[in-house]
């Protein structure tokens, strides 16, 4: 299976429209958005083409594609207009003889780590800055950067994990980083 994975849309849609450009081009499978879908908090500025409600449209047309995580932005609000889940904390997905815990970064990081065995994976989005690094035991810490307001100079982006290699893209489809776990 080809999973994509995206974090921080924050209701643009210009860039919502993009990823979800990026997830034909890319014939994944699935999307995996690390949340902080519609709103886009009070520490950012609006993103670009900020328009909620055409990113509800969009992804609600395609929900039987994407599971999600919750994250600090997301309410049960957004979950009244939304037809597929947002509001778990994390999900366990196995990868290998590895399990990804998937969580949008807010409550467990790297300062407060879910509860991890050795070699498994932590990734979540939250700090719009892409990473991949290792830490613990055996353990790798991966994070997708921001599909709508990108820091620290880094790209508008994805992941995809497919063949368990984990591969960073720009929205635009540019590879520039990749990690075969």
């Amino acid at each position: 299976m080809k999973l994509m994975i995206a974090s921080d849309i924050h209701g643009s849609a210009m860039y919502c429209n993009k990823l979800l450009e990026a997830f034909d081009r890319e014939k994944a499978d699935r999307l995996l958005l690390l949340g902080d879908i519609l709103y886009h908090g009070p520490r950012n500025d609006l993103p670009e083409e900020y328009a909620p409600k055409k990113v509800i449209s969009m992804l609600n047309d395609m929900r039987d594609r994407l599971f999600c995580v919750r994250g600090n932005c997301d309410t049960e609000v957004d979950q009244m207009v939304l037809n597929f889940p947002i509001l778990a904390d994390y999900c366990i997905i196995p990868a290998g003889d590895r399990l990804i815990y998937a969580t949008h970064g807010h409550n467990f990081n790297l300062n407060n780590l879910p509860p991890l065995c050795s070699g498994d994976i932590l990734l979540h989005g939250h700090t719009h800055i892409p990473v991949w690094e290792e830490f613990g035991e055996n353990n790798l810490y991966l994070n997708p950067g921001s599909v709508s307001i990108p820091k620290e100079n880094s790209a508008h982006g994805y992941m995809l994990l497919e063949n368990e290699e984990f591969i960073w893209k720009t929205l635009d489809g540019e590879k520039y980083h990749s990690l075969k776990i």
